[in-house]
């Protein structure tokens, strides 16, 4: 059997690429080399990929003599896959969050991420571009800009379409096709929004059922790596291939009962017969005619398929405000952290040191200032007190937020539009959310045909801690029933 592999792997899916390697049709080799041929082709245009590891093909070499040998490893054995560049890799791949200031620093030692993902038999293709310092870097700068990597561009629309962040370059890679999965970071929105802007399946797990250990951190409270892909299998796939109680990592303790290796079993879309799903009105009042449309014809999606809408439904916490001093403290103690801990080589040892560094290099480090940074290092906040405004921040949303709503409702989960508004909540309690695509909307810009340019939007499915089975169930039924997902034409 003769393939034409460029074309062949555009949309193909974890199941179509392994089922192909088993059967010989293609190797490892063959797919690391077909991605690499289009992000040499494509990639210019939408600047998602950072870097490239220099021992791609040798890895995928010697898992297809592995495979020959030995037998498979599972279902990751040879399937090529981007991180973000937040994500430490022990190998020729730099991380640095997307900062010229760790432009040079090498991880000593695999994240928890890349080492379960090595050990799954996946090969680590590269490094995906992103919001430097996930976004927590200055209140003016772009979504997807990094000093090191330039402007991540969305290719359903360069330059015309949000591209949305912090996790953009591993979004948009996807998007286009030059990789098969990637995997993102959020803390407020930087998996499921970028997920959402390009068609794909994001989800952001339960802090604690994925180790954040050899991530550049922001918040510790609310940190969490999660994959993004074209599907909900996909994406169920890698999740399950992450999980895992970590040491050097207490809130993964809580997960030991909680976490699943495979969640695909949960992928049964017979169950959004017996969902019940609420609908937070307060979420939708931004959204235009266009939007508001999507959300409806979603709901009705869900209706027909079997589920129980209940519209509207109150969260008590929408008018609470973030307190930012909270999350500065933690992302000041955590960078500190992780920065004492890069080589000597490294310019930069403590958040002061990489503000100093910045003004020293300003002409390329500073296109947007860097205030979200200096704020962080002016906060002096005690353990203690630290400690009470924590308790404080996440008062109301554990007493009146996402559990108070569902329990009162008898809710399976909530329903929410795919841009970062609605996922502060869950963000703050650290619960998970999963987005699917939606439909196309008008992004307000003409292109050269006289035409509207058109971008993603998805829906986002939100639920309590460790909800991922009943949330993945729900969007694997909504996304079987729709197939919003269309790859963008790309010239």
């Amino acid at each position: 059997m003769k393939i034409k592999l460029q074309e062949w792997i555009i949309e193909a899916d974890i199941a179509k690429l392994q089922a192909a390697m088993e059967a010989g049709v293609v190797s490892s080799e063959d797919l690391v080399a077909a991605y690499l041929e289009r992000i040499h082709k494509y990639d210019i245009d939408i600047n998602a990929i950072l870097e490239i590891n220099p021992d791609a093909k040798d890895i995928a070499r010697a898992l297809d003599i592995e495979r020959k040998e030995q037998g498979s490893r599972g279902i990751l054995h040879g399937i090529p896959i981007l991180l973000k560049d937040n994500i430490d890799t022990a190998d020729k791949m730099h991380t640095s969050a997307g900062s010229i200031a760790l432009a040079g620093s090498f991880a000593a030692k695999d994240s928890f991420v890349a080492a379960k993902l090595r050990s799954a038999g996946a090969v680590l293709l590269g490094k995906a571009n992103m919001s430097e310092w996930s976004n927590f870097m200055s209140s003016s700068m772009p979504a997807g800009y990094s000093s090191r990597g330039g402007l991540v561009l969305n290719p359903y629309g360069p330059g015309s379409v949000f591209v949305s962040g912090s996790s953009s370059g591993p979004a948009a890679a996807i998007a286009a096709n030059l990789a098969a999965v990637s995997i993102g970071t959020e803390t407020a929105g930087s998996i499921v929004g970028p997920a959402s802007q390009h068609a794909l399946v994001g989800i952001k797990p339960t802090v604690g059922l994925v180790s954040r250990t050899g991530v550049i951190p922001i918040s510790v409270s609310q940190d969490t790596p999660g994959p993004i892909a074209k599907t909900v299998t996909d994406a169920a796939i890698i999740l399950g291939a992450l999980t895992g109680v970590d040491d050097k990592d207490e809130a993964t303790f809580s997960s030991e009962k909680h976490a699943f290796t495979d969640y695909t079993p949960f992928l049964d879309k017979s169950f959004i017969r017996q969902a019940r799903i609420g609908i937070p009105r307060h979420y939708y009042n931004h959204l235009d005619a266009e939007r508001l449309s999507i959300m409806e014809a979603a709901i009705q999606t869900l209706k027909n398929e079997g589920a129980t809408i209940i519209d509207p439904v109150t969260l008590y916490v929408e008018q609470q405000n973030w307190n930012n001093d909270v999350i500065c403290y933690e992302f000041k103690k955590g960078l500190n952290t992780y920065l004492s801990g890069v080589d000597d080589s490294v310019p930069v040892h403590s958040l002061q040191e990489l503000i100093a560094y910045n003004e020293r290099h300003a002409e390329i480090a500073l296109q947007y200032g860097q205030d979200t940074l200096t704020r962080s290092e002016e906060v002096t906040l005690t353990e203690e007190e630290y400690q009470q405004k924590k308790q404080e921040y996440r008062a109301v949303a554990l007493e009146q937020g996402i559990d108070y709503v569902l329990e009162q409702y008898s809710l399976d989960a909530l329903l929410l539009p795919g841009d970062v508004d609605g996922m502060y909540i869950a963000a703050r309690l650290g619960y998970p959310l999963v987005t699917v695509p939606a439909g196309f909307v008008a992004q307000g810009i003409i292109d050269a045909d006289g035409d509207p340019t058109r971008g993603p939007f998805g829906v986002v499915f939100s639920g309590k801690a460790y909800s991922e089975p009943t949330l993945l169930s729900i969007a694997y039924g909504f996304e079987q029933a729709t197939q919003h997902r269309v790859p963008p034409e790309l010239e």
